[in-house]
């Protein structure tokens, strides 16, 4: 596939670090702009950026300045593709714009996730929910449009819970997690609240949850989606671990399910299969059958961070079963996400003919002229 420039909103936070991480020598994308707040704007990104991941900062990527979040300053060296790395406050305000401008904006912020015409995707559980983003009025007056991945905690969750659902339907959900530092950005949550400590609370953790799981594992009904019929209850809680989200989970069942049936569910999802997408695991659900995993520090990289690591399955007393899921909540649940959108966007032919309005034939034609 040929390789196509892209930029990244909110390059100097820690999603923004993850994105040049997980692009650099990408085969299908190349970084060509980089763009923060005002008072990074204009300096080189080495000079404006923290970097706080555990490889080396490209060096071609240190030498680039860092622009302003303002689509109208970049002119002609805006590409079209824009991987949004922004806080809900900014990327509200922010998003829009570059939408408008004819921009791809494939957001990892919550700012547009549960609005109608936006698509919420995780691949491998509803890539035929990007078919909403034709509906969009940025789509139809540009040709751009606005794509989300969801929270963190709902991504690993969801790869386990998507076979499920397929095979016996979900009734009822509870679960509940111990979340990341990272999960937080930086600098995040002070040391003195977090060392030795339970944080039982992230604000709108809990609802963000409770209501994409509902989106993400609902049906698409024309320019809308029906929300999935089952009851979600969520804890969230923050714990001192660097990466890697553990979730407890139990889930009652519509139709009753083995222990055989719900392994075999697990081990034969692979929807993506055949499509060679670059970020895309093998494997998107590994069970581990050990006593004592799924745990952070050694299974949050399976499938190069982008897998959902289950475990302990067994009977519950309360509904029907329940099992440990985790997953690395930088790589699958932000940036590595938002990648492997963007990488079906491709592969589905919508980030071709950016900037082209397809809601006016007479437009349509002016634009191409």
């Amino acid at each position: 596939m040929e390789r196509r420039k892209v930029g990244i909103l909110g390059a100097t936070g820690m999603v923004g670090q993850r994105f040049i991480q997980l692009l650099n020598n990408h085969p299908w994308f190349e970084i060509t702009w980089l763009a923060a707040s005002d008072r990074s704007a204009g300096k080189a990104y080495a000079e404006a950026c923290k970097w706080k991941l555990d490889t080396p900062l490209p060096a071609n990527i240190g030498a680039m300045t860092v622009q302003p979040n303002v689509p109208e300053l970049a002119k002609d060296d805006l590409p079209k593709i824009i991987f949004a790395a922004l806080d809900a406050e900014h990327a509200r305000e922010l998003e829009p714009k570059f939408a408008a401008a004819g921009c791809a904006v494939i957001s990892n912020s919550s700012a547009f996730r549960m609005v109608e015409d936006v698509p919420l995707v995780v691949p491998e559980v509803n890539a035929g929910h990007l078919d909403l983003l034709e509906a969009q009025a940025w789509r139809k007056n540009s040709g751009g449009y606005i794509v989300t991945n969801p929270n963190c905690s709902a991504i690993g969750l969801v790869l386990a819970l998507k076979p499920l659902e397929e095979r016996f339907g979900i009734e009822s959900l509870f679960v509940s997690t111990m979340q990341a530092v990272s999960g937080a950005g930086y600098p995040g949550v002070a040391s003195l609240d977090i060392l030795g400590n339970v944080v039982p609370f992230i604000k709108n953790e809990e609802e963000k949850m409770q209501e994409e799981v509902g989106k993400l594992l609902g049906r698409s009904r024309g320019n809308r989606i029906e929300m999935l019929d089952a009851k979600v209850s969520a804890h969230c809680n923050r714990v001192p671990v660097e990466d890697g989200h553990t979730e407890c989970v139990s889930i009652k069942f519509r139709k009753k399910a083995t222990r055989e049936e719900i392994l075999a569910a697990w081990s034969e999802f692979a929807p993506l299969r055949g499509q060679h997408l670059p970020s895309a695991p093998e494997h998107p659900v590994e069970f581990d059958s050990s006593v004592d995993r799924p745990q952070p520090r050694l299974d949050r990289m399976r499938g190069h961070g982008m897998a959902s690591t289950v475990g302990r399955l067994r009977e519950c007393p309360l509904l029907d079963w329940k099992f440990v899921v985790l997953s690395h909540n930088t790589i699958r649940g932000a940036a590595g996400a938002a990648l492997l959108n963007a990488e079906v966007l491709a592969r589905m032919g919508k980030l071709d003919k950016l900037g082209v309005p397809t809601g006016n034939a007479a437009q349509r034609q002016a634009v191409l002229a």
